[in-house]
């Protein structure tokens, strides 16, 4: 069963229902029904994502995000991140306020500076652990760009992999550009020589986010995450318990 019942998306946010319903399809098709998970949006704030604001596909992917956390997570509220230079906001967007909430958010941030990646995986890391969830977590990670400090960034992979968290980077921007060569190797990071288990997963979504179908998404979103539960299960990094209990 959905975390969040269909009839509850029509009555809170009904312009999420064809995304809900997406998402659980493709739930369907990773044999991930009844799962459930926290879900988090970390949202890259620099300088060169402005186009990506004005255009709405930052905002579009946060409706994509709270669709498909609505059939993980009853608790109808994404957790939200914005990062550059450091940790631009900490916020949340629900299912009641979600039109236009990413241009309010932006609204009040200051200064877009550089894209530091480390920054952004604490104040989730801190997140998961004082809100005591006891369910993993899928962090949806923004970014359009590689990070000012790579060595940073993989530290923290590394380390989160003995976490209840798998990190799911998305790029924005050209799929044949080399600033995604780092998140390429960070995708195939060793195990367990660097980590203990494969713990993140990248994949482009292109100059044109919107673009993508909604099917397309959920299925890359999703693409590696069963994987890493079965991973995570085996060596006692998510707790063995049936899906939907």
């Amino acid at each position: 069963m959905p975390a969040i019942s269909l009839s509850k998306v029509r009555e809170t946010a009904p312009a999420l229902v064809d995304l809900y319903k997406a998402a659980g399809a493709c739930l369907d098709r990773h044999g991930l029904r009844g799962q459930r998970a926290a879900v988090y949006l970390v949202v890259d704030h620099s300088g060169s994502m402005r186009p990506y604001y004005k255009d709405g596909s930052v905002q579009a992917l946060a409706d994509r995000v709270l669709g498909l956390s609505a059939q993980l997570d009853d608790d109808g509220i994404v957790p939200v991140v914005f990062f550059s230079t450091g940790v631009d906001a900490v916020t949340e967007i629900g299912l009641a306020d979600h039109r236009g909430r990413i241009e309010r958010i932006v609204s009040g941030l200051g200064h877009m500076g550089r894209t530091d990646y480390h920054v952004a995986m604490d104040a989730v890391i801190d997140h998961y652990l004082d809100c005591g969830a006891e369910d993993p977590a899928l962090v949806v990670f923004q970014t359009d760009g590689g990070p000012t400090s790579r060595l940073a960034a993989e530290r923290y992979v590394c380390k989160a992999a003995r976490l209840p968290l798998f990190w799911q980077f998305i790029g924005f921007g050209d799929p044949d550009s080399r600033q995604f060569d780092f998140l390429r190797r960070l995708d195939e990071l060793a195990v367990p020589g660097k980590r203990v288990v494969d713990n993140a997963g990248f994949f482009h979504a292109g100059s044109d986010p919107g673009a993508l179908s909604d099917a397309d998404l959920y299925d890359r979103l999703l693409g590696e995450f069963p994987k890493w539960l079965v991973q995570a299960r085996a060596r006692g990094i998510v707790a063995q318990r049936s899906a939907g209990t």
